[in-house]
């Protein structure tokens, strides 16, 4: 699964320039700039990696970073400080705030991008189970999903009807079994409860609902992306 970073910084020429060779380089690009937007984004749609300037206006990249780090969903994420300050006093507030890296401006896109790999292969050490069929990706300890990058707004039965067609790698599951995966003796019975549920989690999935295909008279199962 492609790897995402989220770039926060009020300059658009700094902005173009990560656009660019973060994007050549492979990664999903997201950005922000200011804070608010940040931190919506950020929880919105779990980036692997936050880029963060620190002179922001309104809400600097300290206050931001205190934010992330106190939400239980994006405290994990790992972040590097990128400004225009040198002084070590800047450098050592935002590393005990919990920043992984310090990057002083300018810098190269060539290094960046070698701090930027250096801190997400750190990342992944102990990191979340992450489930992933395509598009499609499930964090079971976050208890979150996503479609193409976006976290989707399910209830705890679509989620675990998801998690189960993921699980399944193409598979078809039928009707009683999904039933199971949702709740068992918690959900209705009958197969129009699944076919319900199964409709509004295509809608909630946007241009990825088509990955859930009927198998007539067997169940459902996700199709294999190409």
């Amino acid at each position: 699964m492609r790897q995402t970073i989220l770039a926060v910084d009020d300059e658009t020429d700094i902005l173009k320039l990560l656009r660019y060779n973060l994007s050549n380089a492979g990664y999903g690009f997201l950005e922000a700039e200011d804070g608010p937007e940040a931190l919506e984004l950020a929880k919105k749609s779990l980036p692997d990696l936050i880029l963060l300037d620190v002179m922001l206006p309104n809400m600097d990249g300290n206050e931001i970073l205190k934010r992330l780090k106190a939400d239980p969903d994006t405290k994990g994420i790992p972040v590097i400080m990128l400004t225009a300050k040198g002084e070590e006093i800047d450098r050592v507030l935002g590393l005990e705030l919990g920043a992984d890296d310090y990057i002083v401006k300018p810098f190269s896109p060539r290094e960046l991008l070698l701090r930027a790999r250096a801190v997400l292969r750190k990342g992944q050490v102990g990191a979340p189970k992450v489930l992933g069929f395509g598009p499609l990706s499930i964090d079971t300890e976050r208890f979150a999903a996503f479609a193409d990058g976006t976290r989707l707004d399910l209830t705890a039965a679509e989620f675990r009807l998801l998690l189960a067609l993921v699980n399944s790698r193409g598979r078809v599951l039928g009707r009683e079994t999904l039933l199971r995966r949702m709740g068992g003796d918690e959900m209705p019975a009958g197969s129009r409860t699944i076919d319900t549920h199964i409709r509004k989690l295509r809608v909630k999935l946007g241009p990825c609902g088509g990955l859930i295909e009927t198998v007539r008279g067997s169940g459902y199962r996700l199709k294999e992306t190409g």
